[in-house]
């Protein structure tokens, strides 16, 4: 019986994905390079940065950067682009029915404790939320299943009585190696990686209800 959802944060309730890239891409086009939505997609989903966007830009560009300077213009346009963004459909919905539902709700995200419920606290989110698990309170973040496995501790559930919900292939290995069933709902930088170690995937959390959902995946087998 399921007992918990457990949700990402970036790409699943707030479409920071988009945003993060598109500032990218405009450091990079001011030394005349191209940044390509191939080459960022390893970095979607985790902390843990296996391709250095300024290292590489320094590569193409032929001479090294202020790192500094460049990590903090490129993060003011992040912020900027994301004031901007409204919360994913068929989030609050999700929330609302799991209350209804007696649901337990947890977090588990590579970003910060800070970027996490700052933003959650902007949008009015923060009550949905039982537990929180974000990049500070573990060694290694997703595809690691550290954040996972947190989560549902701090829930007092095990893991195949929670459902995770992904955007990212970081995102979904975490959660699998974790012992979670998922559901993914990738976005617009997402949706075309090969996410079918799935339980289900969705288009949008408005394309089924959270009961159907869940009956669906009590009913499926294994």
């Amino acid at each position: 019986m399921i007992k918990a959802l457990v949700f990402d944060f970036d790409g699943l309730i707030l479409e920071t994905e988009t945003p993060i890239l598109q500032s990218w891409q405009e450091i990079y086009r001011e030394f005349g390079c191209e940044l390509s939505l191939e080459e960022w997609l390893v970095n979607v989903g985790t902390m843990e940065e296996p391709f250095d966007p300024v290292a590489s830009l320094e590569q193409r560009y032929g001479r090294p950067l202020d790192r500094a300077q460049t990590l903090n213009r490129r993060q003011q346009r992040e912020l900027e682009l994301i004031q901007h963004q409204p919360v994913m459909s068929g989030v609050k919905e999700y929330l609302e029915s799991a209350r209804r539902l007696g649901l337990k709700v947890g977090l588990a995200s590579s970003s910060s404790c800070d970027w996490v419920v700052g933003h959650l606290e902007r949008l009015g989110l923060i009550g949905y939320f039982d537990a929180i698990a974000a990049g500070d309170d573990v060694a290694r973040t997703k595809p690691d299943p550290a954040l996972y496995r947190t989560a549902v501790e701090w829930l007092g559930v095990a893991p195949h009585e929670a459902v995770a919900f992904e955007d990212s292939l970081n995102g979904l290995l975490a959660a699998r190696r974790a012992g979670l069933r998922c559901v993914v709902v990738p976005n617009a930088l997402t949706h075309q990686l090969d996410l079918g170690e799935a339980d289900i995937r969705l288009g949008s959390l408005t394309e089924m209800s959270l009961a159907d959902l869940l009956t669906s995946l009590e009913q499926a087998p294994g």
